[in-house]
């Protein structure tokens, strides 16, 4: 079994339901989370847009790195995502950001996740998971909180999902 983490974010409609509905989804599909973080608010990224809730979530899975983010992508399709320009507003996003100590860069997958360590929205959830995680070459991801400090206005904690 590989421990695999997801990040979970949405700004349209129903954020904090599409992110439940996103979890039981997981689990419908065979990938139960393992342990699923608080819900946080963040600034968008990108053109102005309404602002993201974000959580991460763990799962023990014995699909390989690509029948993950393939269940991933099946997963959104189900929530209603629609195609949107990069950085654009999405109903539910769900992204592949470790996947036990791989590190992959394949076509239309690259583990770790590129963007992982410069996200306080992505690092925070993971890192109440697991403070001690750690990237696979061996660097604690809390060091790149310390590098990165997160602007508290940006990134507010909300609760429990």
């Amino acid at each position: 079994m590989t421990r695999a983490f997801v990040g979970l974010g949405s700004n349209l409609g129903d954020r904090e339901g599409h992110l439940r509905r996103a979890v039981e989804a997981l689990a419908a599909h065979g990938l139960p989370p393992v342990a699923v973080s608080a819900v946080y608010e963040s600034d968008a990224l990108g053109p102005p847009q309404p602002d993201y809730l974000n959580a991460a979530a763990e799962v023990s899975t014995s699909l390989s790195a690509r029948e993950v983010l393939e269940t991933l992508k099946t997963v959104e399709e189900e929530l209603g995502r629609t195609p949107t320009d990069r950085w654009g507003p999405r109903e539910i996003d769900l992204d592949l950001l470790l996947f036990g100590d791989e590190m992959l860069d394949e076509p239309g997958l690259t583990v770790p996740h590129p963007e992982l360590t410069r996200r306080s929205f992505v690092l925070v959830p993971l890192l109440e998971i697991d403070p001690d995680l750690e990237l696979p070459s061996g660097e604690p991801l809390s060091a790149f909180c310390e590098r990165n400090p997160r602007n508290p206005r940006a990134l507010r904690r909300l609760g429990p999902l």
